[in-house]
């Protein structure tokens, strides 16, 4: 598939036979493979030497190298000659220097210094290849410090290898909280590509083993292992603990040893910054355990592929004065007189801290709002004014740097995006408070703006004399590539971001480049703050993305390249002919990588210098590249080093504070404290009113305490040198005894006291159980906060059906051992003497629990009774007997379905009470002889002519046949009378006997009347009328030779087999599963038949309503046991545990572990396809119109299939109405004894326990704050433990009372604990059995947040507000006077947005309660739009669920008191009311996609902003569109306008009630 070339090293080059023999094995004995043995086999050894004189060349796409897996890595290789020009681009060599670096890496830790396009990268993957060889069980990771540069690499290395894995931010690996995953990723790829924080963190948390299972590191751009970047970290924190790495001797397939991967580095340039080449060496060498080396030996060949460009320096006249240069460009004027009138004092975020000081009282976060308030003062770094300032100081510089035209044309771009992103309706930055946004848009809507005029005159005139120099060199350089014959291609490095925008522009605008060069550019995307301010709308002025540009430039659509540094490192861009910096390079790195671009032949680096400035600076480069170049000839050893002196050297302080996790290997670090921490507080659950964060208080603070209230302020504040202390405070949701930590002030910098507070408070919550063993939180991802319909989806989907391979339903006729043992019970139906009933096991007695009504479609309601089971003998003569009965009593209704020799029955069947047995035994045994005396079905039918003519037309037949395979009549007569002639030609026409020829009606006929269908008698249904009778001819037809009694139970039997098979089964879940616990086996059999009944049993009772009551049970029962077992658990951990141990998925493994599925009730009963059960399966089932599948067949124990497919919702559903079953028998306890039967991995307790426990932990308070007594009164409820209800009105945004976490634990417990009365309620409502559709419709509409939010803001209490006021005369006295007080008014809170929200809600409630109220009283229609409108926060809601949490943990878990609560809240009320008048509660949405989809069409709704408003349109084909609009006010006007136009869409198309238009 490759081409192979050969080639030869250059005579100069070559080396003499004892040379090579020399080199040769000086090579083999570096690498351990000098001699063979066994663990150097022959065939490597030769290889091996083999490889060294012929080196294969490999062709491979895109530049990148493909080297056969199945073979050594370095048979692959050979030498390549000196070439005298550069190699076509798709024939990718190994060069000699780079095989001499590869050498190097095999023998020791190295980092390969060489110059830009050197082929560093193809060296990386030489041996990363060898590596893969050496040590197949581990794995080489390849780092790179940016996204782009590793997506780029994984291109390189997977080409070349193939198994190549790419992990980056991107991918969210702090969410890969599985070992498992990471597992699996490790075993299948060789090789993983990364950014080092990814690396990083999967060793800091445990998940990745450095020892065990990574053999090689290799380190892109090396040269940023310093200090605390996470390349260092790597080093410093995880490769120096472990063992030093054992020499590797050959490839080795034995154990894995835990010790020190090997490092490669790569990287152009040793020095980062600083001008000490040799401690810079030093350094790097030490951080990461390698020596930098260069090639020595061919490094003549390096010089054939490095072509080192030609270096000029452009000089341009200086700039006029910074300080005057402004007053040329109008734009920036007008922005510096802006500027310069604005008022730190005026800002409205000054203004806000200065309203919240006021009204804070003393304590933590008053001192954090006054030194915040200071800072801003002191710095003036509000939002508006930074910003602003920021953009005045950037445009300066362009206009100092570039000229007028440039920072005109800046101003004006950046204030024309800004506006547009700060519009009243843009979510850009919906995070900034509303008078801040006015006051930014007041203050740029000031700056008078100048239009830039883009003629050349213009522009040319307004430049800098720095820009002209740059116009002409480029001009200059354009023309020397294309004197050359190449097309010119260049790099233009700018240092600022801005400048490349101003520049480009420049470009593209001036007469003289604009149609010459096809202008680019690149600015990198990093979220720094800087990028974070007002400027960062620089952001949205680059119209293309790095790859889309990079590939233009490749591909020559664009030629020249304005960029940034992001241009320098590491991205493949092709060589250029011309470099232009800019701006002179600012460190070491920055020289090597940007001349490094300009390395195509012939190619040009130029500098820019100010005439008369001192170009010292690039003699000390090239002066350093001359000190690297004699350091990379030294013989140099490796710099020993340990963890501990990596990390004085960084820091200057102890860094030997590690705290580490034995069992996973996790391990946390001082420098990783702040980041886990910040990671562990962006998780927990909020709502839109706080954003949790660690706060740090630094001691001693920043600034005076009241520094902005002084009049005369200092702005010269010395900063303090030092110790420092640091206050770290965790979010309200964190319990107490974990919010705070403190560390003293004995720290040198402000970093390390906050590393030390974020290392304290990170191993508290370790030990308090809120991490993992891998360092990591429980819950590993933030969900946000979902609405209602968002909510129902998530349970939708979840709910949604997977499949599990399960064995059959049990046959519960089937012996559990092959025995003669019979077991007896008489089946006696009202009006028909006893059928004996023989089985091989014991049938149930069925009592009142379980007894037995027949609906007879023509005898209406017929009683049936079983007599006890007893054991009897059934000898051999009897068994024949019972079995060709039991095959009578099946064959006169399915015995087109069954075989007439099998006569192995599951259960047998005697008419030992039938007075007419006999006689009908000898009509039968006349009939075999008539038959020849063979045994065949024909016994049982004889000629109904022959019949009447021998036993004289007898009146006891049951049954006619229309010929022997014709349908079944019942007999109702003979008729002797003769017909009319009309009649008997009537009779000779009909279809029955039209074909017959000289038809012949003989006397008597017979009258007969159609049989009932095969229907489930089990179902309750009205009587039938009675069937038409018709006349037939006995000729034509034959009797039934049974009894009618036989008849009778043969039309029954299906039915009442039905009823005794699925109690049987419930009699086998008793014994079986529920025998060790005699509570569950005393569960009414009437309550477990319908609890383990599928729906798709089609029965007239399935478990859907008992699963609904199990599912609000089991979740009440849960929370209120996790409230108990982790008391330090924030809300969010409690509802993700929550929903692992009920989730569906967790319901279905529990019932498969306990074979729950053998006793589900799922085959359908369909009587018309009925089949009896046998012991042994049929021989002949070619007559079967079902498959044997229909009912199970018990054959030795098993069905026909051993296995089947079971849907996982099925079996979590069977367990969630069986713990239904077990609450309505037994209480919370004995459903909590179910649930405990399937282990869902969580310990689950009496409810009384769990309370007590909490109870436990709830510290004695003083008497409540007045405002909370309010509280008790209208509620109508005394607290015993007065922190519980502090608890359940607490803001998570408040900051005062300590002993106390915020409302969102209470409001957990209440959730499940409404939902659990709500639907507890609507299961028990007399006389109506709800769906569970229609449970959920009542719930939804009662205690939805709306709903729950209205009875937040109507619930209050009169209080005394009596003020001593003159009266009569000037008398002082007490004016009587009250005041209404709201529970809403009752939240502790110390948010501005929280007080906003309830003032707005408030308001809205003022002019909609009425309605609201109205339609709660007396409406036929719940008023969702009405309540919509009330867009009510989350908090309303939560608030009553908290305060129901918190009364029933005072109550000591009083469901009564519970009940009053809810009574008072009008939540038992408006329950009741809208249940019992039939209320009308469907969602107006829900309604209307109910009727469209019933008319079997599509709805859309679109949404459009018109004129401040929401506007929502219904469209369904073939109607009229509907229209309606709510004022735009956030997501929650979206749906008031979607409420609204669905309401009106039920209106005007009519629509009906949710009564009238669904089956819920």
């Amino acid at each position: 598939m490759y081409s192979l070339n050969s080639f030869r090293l250059r005579r100069s080059q070559r080396p003499s036979g004892l040379e090579s023999h020399a080199r040769i094995r000086g090579f083999l004995s570096r690498v351990g493979c000098s001699r063979p043995s066994k663990e150097r086999p022959r065939w490597l050894f030769k290889r091996l030497r083999l490889s060294c004189e012929r080196l294969t060349l490999h062709r491979y796409h895109s530049h990148h190298l493909h080297i056969d897996t199945h073979c050594h890595p370095l048979a692959s290789m050979k030498h390549v000659p000196q070439p005298t020009s550069t190699p076509p681009s798709d024939n990718v060599v190994t060069r000699s220097y780079q095989l001499e670096m590869l050498e190097a890496s095999l023998i020791e830790n190295i980092i390969v210094a060489q110059d830009t396009g050197s082929g560093k990268t193809h060296i990386a993957v030489l041996r990363i290849k060898t590596e893969c060889e050496r040590q197949p069980h581990k794995v080489s990771w390849f780092v790179a410090p940016t996204v782009t540069l590793c997506e780029q690499q994984h291109d390189v290395i997977s080409k070349a290898i193939g198994l190549v894995g790419l992990i980056h931010g991107g991918l969210e690996p702090k969410q890969w909280t599985d070992p498992e995953l990471w597992n699996t990723v490790m075993k299948n790829n060789r090789v993983i590509v990364s950014t080092p924080q990814v690396l990083l963190d999967a060793l800091s948390h445990g998940y990745v083993s450095l020892g065990k299972q990574i053999a090689l590191l290799v380190f892109d751009e090396a040269h940023h292992a310093v200090d605390n970047h996470p390349m260092n970290c790597i080093m410093r924190d995880h490769y120096f603990s472990l063992p030093v790495r054992q020499p590797a001797m050959s490839s080795s397939h034995g154990p894995v040893r835990e010790e020190r991967p090997m490092v490669l580095g790569l990287t152009a340039s040793p020095m980062f910054g600083g001008d000490d080449v040799a401690e810079a060496f030093r350094k790097l060498e030490m951080n990461l355990d390698s020596v930098i080396r260069r090639p020595r030996r061919h490094l003549e060949n390096l010089a054939d592929y490095v072509h080192r460009p030609t270096f000029r320096h452009v000089t341009y006249s200086q700039h006029a004065h910074y300080c005057t240069c402004h007053l040329a460009s109008p734009n920036l004027q007008a922005l510096k007189r802006v500027v310069g009138a604005m008022d730190i004092e005026q800002d409205p975020y000054v203004l806000g801290l200065r309203e919240n000081l006021r009204n804070r009282p003393p304590g933590p976060e008053r001192q954090r709002l006054d030194q915040k308030l200071s800072k801003v003062i002191h710095k003036e770094d509000s939002y508006t004014h930074k910003g602003l300032r920021n953009l005045e100081k950037t445009a300066h510089d362009i206009c100092y740097d570039l000229g007028p035209w440039a920072s005109d044309w800046f101003v004006q771009e950046v204030v024309d995006h800004a506006l547009q992103s700060a519009s009243p309706y843009s979510e850009i930055i919906s995070a900034w408070q509303h008078k801040e946004k006015a006051y930014l848009i007041e203050h740029l809507n000031k700056i008078k703006l100048s239009l830039v005029p883009p003629d050349p005159e213009t522009i040319d005139f307004r430049i800098s004399d720095k820009v002209q120099a740059l116009l002409r060199t480029l001009a200059e350089e354009k023309a020397r590539s294309e004197s050359s014959n190449e097309p010119y291609s260049g790099l233009l490095f700018v240092t600022r971001r801005d400048a490349v925008l101003a520049l480009s522009g420049i470009l593209k605008c001036h007469p003289r480049t604009r149609d010459v060069f096809r202008i680019g550019t690149l600015v990198g995307t990093s979220e720094s703050s800087y990028r974070t301010a007002l400027l960062d709308i620089t952001r949205k002025m680059v119209s293309k993305s790095q790859s889309d540009t990079l590939t233009e430039f490749r591909s020559g659509d664009v030629n020249l390249v304005v960029a940034t540094a992001v241009a320098e490192e590491g991205l493949d861009i092709q060589a250029c002919g011309n470099v232009i910096r800019w701006d002179l390079p600012s460190n070491m790195a920055s020289w090597v990588q940007s001349r490094g671009r300009a390395r195509r032949k012939r190619s040009s680096f130029v500098l820019m210098f100010e005439a008369g400035f001192d170009d010292s600076r690039v003699g000390e480069f090239e002066a350093q590249e001359r000190a690297m170049e004699e350091m990379y000839n030294k013989e140099r050893e490796k710099i020993g080093a340990t963890a501990r002196q990596l990390g004085l050297e960084v820091d200057g302080e102890d860094t030997d504070t590690v705290f580490r996790v034995e069992s996973t290997g996790a391990v946390l670090t001082l420098s990783a404290a702040i980041s886990h921490l910040n990671h562990f507080c962006s998780i927990l659950p909020t709502t839109r009113h706080e954003n949790y964060q660690p706060l740090y208080d630094i001691d001693p603070p920043d600034m005076p305490e009241g520094w902005h209230s002084f009049e005369s302020r200092r702005e010269d504040i010395l900063p303090w040198q030092g110790p420092f202390g640091c206050t770290l405070t965790l979010p309200k949701v964190i319990d107490a005894k974990l919010r705070v930590h403190v560390v003293e002030r004995v720290h040198l910098s402000k970093r390390s006291a906050y590393q030390h507070a974020a290392f304290q408070a990170y191993v508290a919550l370790y030990r308090a159980g809120l991490l993992n063993d891998h360092l990591l939180p429980l819950v590993s991802v933030k969900e946000r906060v979902l609405d209602e319909d968002e909510q129902l989806l998530r349970a939708l989907i979840d709910k949604r059906s997977g499949l599990a391979s399960v064995a059959r339903q049990l046959n519960p006729w089937q012996p559990t051992e092959v025995r003669d043992t019979w077991w007896s019970a008489d089946i006696t139906v009202h009006g028909l003497p006893s059928l004996t009933l023989f089985a091989q096991v014991e049938m149930p007695t069925l009592n009142n629990d379980t007894r037995l009504t027949l609906y007879h479609p023509v005898k209406g309601p017929l009683k049936v009774t079983i007599s006890p089971a007893k054991l009897v003998e059934l000898a051999a003569e009897d068994g024949e007997m019972a079995r060709h009965c039991t095959r009578r009593l099946f064959w006169t209704r399915v015995g087109s379905r069954m075989t007439w020799e099998h006569l192995d029955f599951a259960y047998l069947f005697m008419s030992f009470a039938d007075p007419n047995a006999a006689v009908w035994e000898g009509r039968r045994e006349w009939c075999k002889s008539e038959n020849g005396d063979v045994d065949s079905e024909r016994v049982l039918l004889a000629n109904a002519e022959s019949f009447g003519k021998v036993y004289n037309y007898p009146s006891d037949i049951a049954y006619v046949r229309e010929g022997p395979h014709g349908k079944a009549c019942r007999f109702i007569g003979w008729q002797f009378e003769k017909l009319s002639p009309e009649d008997e030609e009537e009779l000779r026409t009909s279809r029955k006997y039209s074909r017959i020829e000289d038809l012949q009606v003989t006397y008597p006929l017979l009258i007969v009347e159609p049989l009932p269908k095969k229907i489930d008698l089990l179902l309750q249904r009205p009587v039938a009328k009675p069937g038409k009778h018709t006349i037939v001819i006995p000729k034509y037809c034959c009797v039934e030779l049974c009894s009618p009694a036989e008849c009778e139970y043969s039309y029954m039997l299906p039915s009442i087999l039905r009823h005794l098979t699925v109690v049987m089964t419930v009699e086998s879940l008793r014994r079986t599963l529920f025998v060790k616990t005699p509570g569950l086996a005393s569960i009414p059999t009437s309550l477990l038949i319908p609890a383990i009944t599928a729906p798709a049993a089609d029965d007239h009772i399935n478990y859907q309503r008992l699963e609904s009551l199990g599912d609000a049970v089991l979740k009440f029962v849960v929370a209120v046991n996790l409230m108990a077992q982790y008391p330090l658990w924030p809300e969010g951990y409690l509802t993700q545990r929550k929903d692992q141990t009920v989730n569906n998925g967790r319901l279905a493994k529990a019932a498969t572990k306990v074979a729950l599925y053998k006793w589900i009730i799922r085959t359908k009963f369909t009587p018309r396809k009925y089949t009896p059960l046998y012991l042994t399966e049929p021989i002949d089932v070619s007559r079967m119109e079902v498959p044997p599948s229909e009912e199970p067949v018990a054959e030795s124990g098993k069905s026909n299939n051993e296995t089947e497919q079971l849907s996982t919702k099925m079996l979590a559903d069977v367990v969630e109405s069986l713990i239904g079953a077990a609450y309505l028998h037994g209480g919370f306890n004995l459903g909590i004894e179910c649930a405990r039967l399937f282990q869902l991995g969580l310990s689950l307790t009496g409810l009384e326990d769990n309370v007590e426990k909490i109870l436990g932990r709830v510290e004695p308070s003083a008497d409540l704050s007045g405002q909370l007594v309010h509280v008790e009164r209208m509620i109508g409820y005394t607290f015993q433990r007065k922190l519980l209800l502090v608890e359940a009105l607490t803001h998570a945004s408040y900051h005062f009372d300590t002993q106390t976490v915020s409302y969102e634990r209470m409001e957990f417990l209440g959730d499940a604990l409404l939902d659990m009365f709500v639907i507890d309620y609507l299961y028990h409502f007399p006389g109506r059995a709800f769906t569970p559709g229609q449970m959920h419709i009542f719930k939804a509409a009662t205690v939805n947040t709306y709903s729950l939010a209205y009875r937040c803001l109507q619930l209050s209490v009169e209080v005394d507000a009596s003020m001593p006021m003159p009266g009569a005369g000037g008398r002082i006295t007490l004016q009587h006077k009250t005041n209404r007080v709201h529970l809403y008014q009752c939240l502790l809170h110390s948010s501005t947005v929280v007080l906003e929200d309830q003032k707005l809600s408030f308001r809205r409630f003022e002019n909609y309660s009425a309605e609201i109220e109205e339609a709660l009283n007396v409406g036929k229609v719940f008023p969702w739009a009405a309540l919509t409108r009330l867009q009510p926060p989350k908090f309303l809601s939560d608030m009553i669920e908290s305060i129901i949490g918190a009364v029933y943990l005072d109550s000591g878990g009083n469901i009564e008191t519970v009940r009053t609560l809810l009574r008072t809240l009008g939540i038992m009320d408006c329950l009741e009311r809208v249940v019992r008048e039939k209320v009308d509660v469907l969602h107006p949405v829900s309604r209307l996609g109910i009727w469209v989809s019933q008319q079997h069409k599509q709805i859309n709704y679109e949404f459009k902003n018109e004129k401040g408003n929401v506007v929502c349109t219904i469209k369904v084909e073939g109607l009229e569109s509907v229209q309606a609009e709510a004022e735009k006010r956030g997501r929650a006007s979206q749906e008031e306008a979607r409420f609204a136009a669905a309401e009106k869409a039920i209106a005007e198309w009519g629509v009906g009630d949710m009564w009238s238009i669904s089956k819920l």
